[in-house]
């Protein structure tokens, strides 16, 4: 440790104050003070950059995470003094240049978040640097396109625009050249987009299920459709609604959405996500008055209404509102089942289920719920993978960082097909390919909705 070491070092240890090593109690998050000029100050940021690195380096727990830790301690390994005084403050952004806010090092790893005394939260100080980055610099065309979803997905599933562009993502000349020019790795899988979207494909699916209430849920949801469930797993939307209206719950889409905002905030780009609430939060808040619920197929946008949102909006009486009442799919499953209230009259089985746990899934602190779902499930085994896959949705695809990408969500991978399984799922679709790509044992991945909806016999797998 250095001369600027955090409060209960060795050094600063007195008999008469013995503070504990690492903290007992739950974590917690403070609001992001976005808002504040403080937060926008190059020189506080880099003051605080330094004293959480210094506590990152002294303890080096989140070593085996992303790239962001083994690049801090390279850092300091390599510097002068080798502590985070010799490390150059210029270099601290290529820390923050690898850090995809997965959050589990908050969520998993941490031993000294908040309550305890020196309040790490290493995921929103890496969101601040990306901010005040961006506020300086702002970002490449490349990472402006790629976290415009809504955008490239309206664009990009134009009838016969989408065989143009799907046809082209396969071509290996054209991959090539993009990667050059555009800074796509010409080996990252590129999601396929479909003019019969996700809204399309259910617009006739609605049955009018007078709704029963089972514990926290009223058995009304509204789907949140997410950019990629509607432009590119558009088949997520029928599974969803053969499940759901199988066990009795009213589901119709939420009337009109854009993007959470999830890929702004990843670039650090706080206006645009400001403007993606302002454009969701009132239509979600109105649907909640009217007795839904709300769920997501992808954990990545249930987290930003479950979290991310609240903490940047902490006074906002309508962010409050739909974060309650915001549930992961598996989540509301497990509470109905809870009740008495789920079908388990399943007709198949499901066999050995190797299933990957998305990060952001994790991060909700609701246990393994799509595991004790598909568990009800005779006949039926599955094998959480607990460990990050590296995707990010737009880490792994990146010309610079799909390497790493690669090499985070190998191991994952690896223990798939050592199980040998029948089936391999994650709850979020972008992961489950990635991982996919580069298991040996896989030819396609299977969302858990899918596997849900083919345990009940209703179809859903080819």
């Amino acid at each position: 440790m250095s001369e600027n070491s955090p409060p209960g070092t060795a050094s600063t240890v007195t008999a008469s104050k013995v503070r504990r090593e690492g903290n007992l109690e739950a974590p917690t998050r403070h609001p992001i003070e976005w808002k504040t000029p403080e937060y926008w100050d190059i020189d506080a940021l880099n003051e605080e950059l330094e004293r959480v690195y210094d506590i990152c380096h002294g303890c080096r727990r989140c070593v085996s995470l992303c790239d962001s830790f083994p690049t801090l301690f390279d850092l300091v390994d390599e510097s002068s003094t080798m502590e985070v005084d010799g490390v150059d403050k210029a270099d601290y952004g290529k820390v923050v240049d690898q850090c995809y806010l997965c959050d589990l090092c908050y969520q998993v790893k941490c031993p000294y978040v908040p309550p305890h005394e020196w309040n790490v939260d290493f995921p929103h100080l890496m969101l601040r640097a990306k901010a005040i980055k961006f506020k300086e610099e702002g970002a490449s065309f490349r990472d402006k396109v790629l976290t415009s979803t809504d955008m490239v997905g309206k664009l990009a599933t134009i009838p016969l625009v989408d065989v143009t562009v799907n046809a082209m993502n396969q071509n290996t000349t054209f991959r090539k050249v993009f990667e050059s020019t555009f800074g796509v790795h010409r080996n990252a899988p590129i999601p396929s987009y479909h003019s019969k979207t996700l809204r399309k494909r259910v617009a006739t699916m609605g049955r009018d299920i007078t709704p029963q209430a089972a514990g926290r849920t009223t058995g009304k949801v509204a789907l949140y459709a997410t950019c990629y469930g509607n432009y590119n797993s558009p088949d997520l939307g029928e599974d969803f609604y053969q499940v759901f209206q199988h066990n009795n719950i009213h589901i119709e889409l939420v009337p009109k959405e854009q993007c959470c905002g999830m890929p702004k905030l990843e670039l650090g780009d706080l206006n645009s996500v400001n403007k993606l609430k302002e454009a969701n939060i009132p239509v979600l808040a109105k649907l909640v008055d009217e007795g839904y619920d709300l769920i997501a197929p992808v954990p990545s946008c249930a987290l930003m209404y479950k979290q991310e949102l609240p903490l940047l909006y902490p006074d906002d009486e309508q962010v409050k509102k739909v974060q309650q009442a915001f549930f992961d799919p598996f989540e509301y499953l497990f509470l109905r089942h809870k009740a008495g209230q789920l079908n388990t009259d399943f007709k198949n089985s499901l066999g050995e289920i190797g299933y990957h746990v998305a990060c952001h899934l994790r991060v909700q602190k609701i246990g393994l719920k799509t595991r004790d779902v598909l568990a009800l499930v005779p006949g039926t085994n599955v094998h959480p993978q607990e460990r990050c896959s590296g995707h990010d949705g737009t880490y792994a695809v990146k010309k610079e960082t799909y390497d790493k990408a690669v090499k985070i969500g190998r191991p994952v991978a690896r223990k798939i097909d050592q199980i040998e399984t029948d089936h391999f799922s994650s709850d979020c679709p972008m992961a489950a390919v990635h991982i996919a790509e580069l298991a040996d044992s896989v030819e396609k991945p299977e969302h858990p909705m899918t596997l849900l909806r083919h345990a009940y016999g209703l179809g859903g797998l080819e």
